[in-house]
C-alpha cells in the first residue's frame, strides 16, 4: 500500500508535534544534555523551553520535518548499524564510538 500525499503530510505534521514536545521536555529536564542530544544551539533551545502549546501546534503543522539526521557520513552509519557483526560486546562497543564521534561534532560546532 503507497501512502498518499495527505497521509504523508499528517505523519510529518504528528513526527513535528512529537519531536517539539520531546525536545521541550528534554531542555527543561536537562538543558545540557538536550544541547547534546538534539544537535541544538543555545538560542533554539531558549526559543524551544518558552513555546506555548498552541505555538507549537503551529510550527508543527507546517508540512515541512523539523527534525533531521545530524550526520550523513559512512563511518558513523557503519559504527551504528555495527558492520553486520551481532555480538553484544561489539554493538555497545560500536556505539559507544559514534557516540564519540558525535560528541566530537557536537563541541565541535558550539
Amino acid at each position: 500500500m503507497t501512502a498518499t500525499a495527505d497521509q504523508i503530510l499528517s505523519e510529518i505534521r504528528e513526527a513535528n508535534l512529537s519531536y517539539l514536545m520531546l525536545a521541550q521536555n528534554l531542555i527543561r529536564s536537562d538543558r545540557e544534555q538536550a544541547l547534546y542530544r538534539l544537535g541544538v544551539s543555545e538560542d533554539t533551545a531558549d526559543l524551544l523551553a518558552v513555546l506555548s502549546p498552541a505555538q507549537m501546534m503551529k510550527i508543527a503543522s507546517g508540512n515541512t520535518l523539523l527534525c533531521r539526521f545530524r550526520f550523513d557520513d559512512e563511518l558513523v552509519w557503519g559504527l551504528l548499524t555495527n558492520h553486520g557483526k551481532t555480538t553484544a560486546a561489539n554493538d555497545a562497543t560500536s556505539r559507544l564510538h559514534a557516540s564519540i564521534v558525535l560528541a566530537g561534532r557536537h563541541q565541535e560546532a558550539a
